[in-house]
C-alpha cells in the first residue's frame, strides 16, 4: 500500500535507526573483548529490531530503514560488506537461520510517487539454512525457500524453491540439493 514517508512517526523512526547505525557500526570500546563485543552488539540489535533470536551477529556496517520490521531467527550471521536491510514501513523482513551478505531492497517506479515521497513495500522472506553470497540483491516480494544457496553477485527477482542453488542476474535455479529434516 502507498504511505507518506514523511509522516512524523516515520521520520522519527528513521532518525532512531540512524542513531542505532552510528552506534553499532562504530562501537569498539578500549576494553572490548571478543565476548563483550558479541554481547554488546546483540543488546544493540535487540533494542532496535522487531525480534532477534539466539546466536545472532552482524559484522558492521549494517544499514536499516527502521529496524522494528526486521525479524531475525536463531543462528544468524552476516559477514563483512555492508548489510542493507531496507524493511520500509509497514512490511516485515523475516530472516531465519541464514548466513547473509547481501542487500535487500524496495523500489518505487512511479516518478510522481517518488517526488511526493510516497512509497510502498513488499516483504522479503529468507528460509532456514540458507547461504546468501556476497553482493547479492534480493528484490521486494521475494521468498527464498529453506536450504537454499544463492551465488555471490546474484539479483534475486523471483521466489526460489526450497533446497535450490540459484545464481546469476536474474538468479536462476541451476540445481537442487538433497533436502534435510528441520532442526
Amino acid at each position: 500500500m502507498l504511505y507518506d514517508a514523511q509522516a512524523p512517526e516515520l521520520v522519527a523512526g528513521r532518525f532512531k535507526a540512524r542513531r542505532f547505525m552510528n552506534k553499532y557500526n562504530t562501537h569498539f570500546p578500549e576494553d572490548a573483548t571478543p565476548v563483550s563485543m558479541v554481547k554488546d552488539r546483540e543488546e544493540m540489535l535487540k533494542g532496535i529490531m522487531g525480534s532477534v533470536g539466539k546466536s545472532v551477529f552482524i559484522e558492521p556496517p549494517v544499514n536499516i530503514d527502521y529496524g522494528c520490521n526486521i525479524r531475525i531467527g536463531d543462528n544468524f550471521y552476516s559477514n563483512f560488506n555492508p548489510l542493507v536491510l531496507l524493511e520500509v514501513e509497514p512490511c516485515l523482513l523475516v530472516i531465519s537461520l541464514v548466513v547473509l551478505d547481501c542487500g535487500l531492497l524496495r523500489t518505487e517506479t512511479e516518478v510522481q510517487s517518488r517526488r511526493d515521497e510516497i512509497e510502498y513495500a513488499k516483504p522479503v522472506v529468507i528460509g532456514d539454512d540458507c547461504w546468501i553470497g556476497g553482493n547479492t540483491t534480493i528484490m521486494p516480494g521475494v521468498t527464498i525457500g529453506k536450504g537454499c544457496t544463492i551465488g555471490a553477485g546474484s539479483i534475486v527477482t523471483k521466489d526460489i524453491p526450497d533446497f535450490s542453488v540459484a545464481i546469476g542476474t536474474p538468479a536462476r535455479v541451476v540445481k537442487k540439493v538433497t533436502p534435510v529434516p528441520d532442526l
